[in-house]
């Protein structure tokens, strides 16, 4: 059998007398597309920077692609919410995506014309040839994070983390976003974990769901996941969940939650 790209085994993660989630035993696959849902303060960007070993677990093991969280080098791609450059940043839209080629290497590159080639096919990939010269202050949000997906995938990674990539970005950007990582699990077999407050927008591609609230958790396919009973449960309260037009609407939340099943934007911190 094909081992599993993420593996978590009664895993745990508190910050003082507060524990975001425990017991968690979980296996993502190659070419998944895993999302994590949940309020702000769930946890959701401390299970990536577990994952990522920025953070140790509290309890429990962890692998990703194969290796302990913070050793598995170029087998992991990260995409990172969605922040502007400063609009007088030199940087071009291809040095940025370059970095993700030979940006751990030290000293002069010995095969230019090979790097210049692979950064010419990531900016084809995430249709970003256009402005391949442009200064990245100078473009969109949109086109932003279209670069940041080439410069994940770049080591064709056997694990994409991503967190909140469609943040603050309009609908078409974060149709074409979403499409992009959906495409790299597809053809490169990638298992994606995608963090996020909004699963419309990934609704299409979604395998599964690691819903996080008030310390408890549910896994399983969305429409597993995301119904009236399981999130009453895991809330504590009644919570009235429909589909309307083919998307998911969360109603009847708790008033201390903020929550983006019906379109809001917002930054999310996990940690205290």
């Amino acid at each position: 059998m094909t081992p599993p790209a993420v593996r978590l085994r009664s895993a745990a993660l508190a910050f003082g007398p507060r524990t975001l989630w425990s017991g968690l035993d979980l296996d993502i696959r190659p070419g998944e597309f895993f999302a994590v849902l949940g309020p702000n303060g769930s946890g959701k960007t401390s299970f990536l920077k577990a994952l990522l070993g920025l953070v140790p677990l509290s309890e429990g093991t962890a692998e990703v692609a194969g290796r302990p969280p913070g050793h598995a080098g170029a087998g992991i791609g990260y995409i990172p919410q969605q922040k502007s450059f400063a609009p007088d940043t030199p940087l071009r839209a291809r040095d940025l995506v370059s970095l993700g080629v030979d940006g751990h290497r030290w000293g002069v590159r010995l095969h230019r014309r090979a790097v210049d080639a692979r950064v010419d096919d990531l900016l084809a990939t995430v249709g970003a040839s256009d402005y391949a010269k442009v200064p990245v202050g100078q473009l969109s949000g949109g086109e932003q994070q279209r670069l940041r997906v080439a410069q994940a995938i770049a080591g064709h990674p056997r694990v994409l983390l991503c967190d909140e990539p469609l943040l603050s970005l309009d609908l078409g950007h974060q149709q074409a976003v979403s499409g992009l990582i959906d495409r790299q699990r597809r053809e490169e077999g990638s298992a994606v974990v995608f963090v996020t407050h909004e699963i419309n927008p990934i609704l299409d591609y979604v395998d599964r769901v690691l819903y996080l609230a008030d310390g408890r958790f549910r896994v399983g396919t969305p429409e597993e996941v995301m119904t009236t009973a399981v999130l009453s449960e895991l809330y504590g309260s009644p919570v009235e969940v429909s589909q309307v037009h083919g998307r998911i609407v969360v109603v009847g939340l708790p008033d201390a939650t903020t929550h983006g099943h019906r379109g809001a934007h917002h930054h999310e911190e996990d940690t205290p």
